[in-house]
């Protein structure tokens, strides 16, 4: 029996968008930008659901097309595409200027939120430490103490990137270890970014871990 239980929110609807329409709909990388009047095509199709909503549709296609991966995704050159995936009109520059301020306003709101929980955890007084219980043999030890260690050379500074101005194909640097790894930024999320290294991998690193 098919299942006809009404889908949830718009994560749920968006995936299942990306199931019945594949060509047009995708889960990850940059979107495919849509055709003008989506909705109606997709009220028209889906008429017949009961799983989907018109208005939880609409809420689900409004985030779809206005997260970063969607507007990274209005280029130049680019041709809209109805429900099957069949390119239509090709995008204006109007448009694909509005993206662009679209995408850079919704980046300075998450970081500089971000920016102000960062200042009010390092803000709020720390707990002193309570020292660690001296062990009694140690006071008696006879053994000579070891040479201390000299410091380390320090290494010229890593320069930390700005998250707000991070673009898909710039060059970082991940660090992994001890010394950062080459890379370049092949998606940026709000979240975190997806990198590949030399080697060809594909990681997902959060944004203190990009330096210059």
């Amino acid at each position: 029996m098919e299942n006809t239980e009404k889908l949830k929110n718009s994560k749920e609807i968006v995936a299942y968008l990306v199931e019945k329409f594949p060509a047009c709909f995708i889960a990850e990388g940059e979107a495919k930008p849509l055709k003008i009047g989506i909705f109606q095509d997709l009220a028209a199709r889906l008429a017949d659901d009961e799983r989907v909503s018109k208005t939880m549709l609409r809420s689900a296609l409004r985030q779809y097309t206005s997260s970063w991966r969607y507007l990274h995704g209005l280029k130049a050159g680019q041709a809209r595409v109805d429900l099957d995936g069949n390119p239509g009109e090709v995008l204006t520059e109007e448009h694909i200027e509005h993206a662009k301020q679209a995408l850079k306003e919704s980046k300075e709101r998450v970081f500089a939120s971000r920016r102000t929980n960062t200042k009010e955890k390092e803000d709020k007084p720390k707990q002193p430490r309570r020292p660690a219980p001296r062990k009694a043999d140690a006071a008696r030890s006879d053994k000579p103490k070891a040479a201390p260690k000299a410091a380390p050379v320090a290494d010229a500074p890593l320069v930390k990137v700005d998250a707000a101005t991070l673009k898909v194909d710039q060059g970082v640097r991940v660090v992994l270890g001890k010394n950062p790894v080459p890379a370049t930024i092949k998606e940026v999320t709000k979240d975190d970014v997806q990198v590949q290294l030399q080697t060809g991998m594909m990681l997902r690193v959060k944004f203190e871990h990009l330096v210059l």
